[in-house]
């Protein structure tokens, strides 16, 4: 199955109870993503903008307040970002309000700075070093802010996927017909039976078990191929399966729980309809510093493939909060394919 045109490119407790330990220390704010570092030049500077709006006698007055300000805050909010972001392990084991300190007093140092280039090129006459301190340590704590909001938004997505992973892996019908496909080995073929039940213990353990917030795409790939080992059995000759896999990519970080929706969503929306069953094609490739991943069905003629949004709007939203403006998802329905195709960084 020939899948290359359809999206090419985007524009797009058993026991006594243990003794309960102390929560572990986590970073609540990251500043190590694209989107976070244009979005705070962005904040920095829309700031700026209004702030020369103030004495300034015209336009041409405030176009040469903003470029001077500019030159002074753009170098200070970098400086932040850099610190923040290469000093991200030695935060993670600060306690919360110690990491949200940290960065107000990072960005009262930031102020300073901007502050002393003004001072440097003598277009200041009288220096606000405190009142600069002030400002920059003001601003990074509604960046800090902003930063953990964006943290916290992570969670509940994360626990989305879980649950509906969870409620998926335990529907009856799945649980039933896996389970008669494995009896049916059992005395043809005893091995491929065991190997059936195999897999779908590894997929309730893979449900259940709190993986973080990433995993590596090799782990989501092994993942989906249990899952279709399972289904192949089920369907026999009617779901013909294509892997064109990229070493390469495996490292790529990704959601957890991203690949195995998708997959069971071709199943579901493309071989379960059709008597003659469907193609189901998952490709992963390694383009330079970005990575494509690929699922691929044939639809049924007359059919689409409604009924499956809120698995591909979890995955959506997870992988926009992991990767921010580096995560990419699109799908599409073209003469009787579907895909599904996303970009994160290698």
């Amino acid at each position: 199955m020939k899948d290359s045109q359809i999206l090419s490119a985007f524009q797009d407790l058993p026991g006594e109870a243990a003794r309960a330990e102390p929560p572990a220390r986590v970073l609540v704010f990251d500043a190590c993503h694209i989107g976070v570092i244009l979005r705070a030049v962005l904040f920095v500077e829309t700031v700026m903008a209004v702030g020369a709006m103030f004495g300034s006698a015209g336009a041409t007055d405030w176009l040469l307040r903003v470029a001077v300000l500019s030159g002074a805050a753009l170098p200070a909010t970098l400086l932040w970002l850099i610190v923040a972001c290469s000093l991200k392990k030695l935060l993670a084991r600060l306690v919360p309000w110690g990491q949200h300190l940290f960065g107000m007093v990072l960005g009262a140092l930031a102020g300073i700075y901007g502050c002393a280039l003004l001072a440097l090129v003598g277009f200041l006459q009288a220096v606000p070093w405190v009142a600069s301190g002030f400002a920059g340590a003001l601003l990074a704590a509604a960046l800090v802010a902003a930063l953990v909001l964006r943290a916290k938004g992570r969670m509940p997505a994360d626990a989305t996927a879980r649950l509906a992973e969870l409620q998926a892996r335990i529907r009856p019908h799945f649980l039933f017909n896996t389970l008669n496909s494995a009896v049916a080995l059992v005395r043809e073929d005893p091995a491929r039976a065991e190997a059936i039940l195999e897999d779908l213990s590894d997929l309730f353990r893979h449900a259940l078990v709190d993986l973080g917030e990433s995993v590596t795409l090799a782990e989501e790939v092994a993942l989906a191929r249990r899952y279709l080992d399972i289904e192949q059995v089920r369907f026999g000759p009617r779901l013909q399966v294509e892997w064109a896999v990229d070493a390469s990519a495996g490292d790529a970080r990704v959601p957890p729980l991203m690949l195995q929706p998708l997959v069971e969503n071709a199943v579901k929306h493309g071989v379960e309809p059709s008597v003659r069953g469907a193609q189901v094609r998952i490709s992963t490739q390694r383009r330079g510093s970005t990575v494509v991943i690929k699922v691929t069905n044939t639809v049924p003629a007359g059919q689409g493939r409604s009924g499956q949004g809120v698995a591909q709007a979890n995955v959506r939203e997870r992988l926009h909060l992991l990767h921010d403006v580096q995560g990419h998802f699109q799908a599409a329905l073209k003469n009787g394919v579907y895909q599904v195709r996303m970009e994160v960084p290698a």
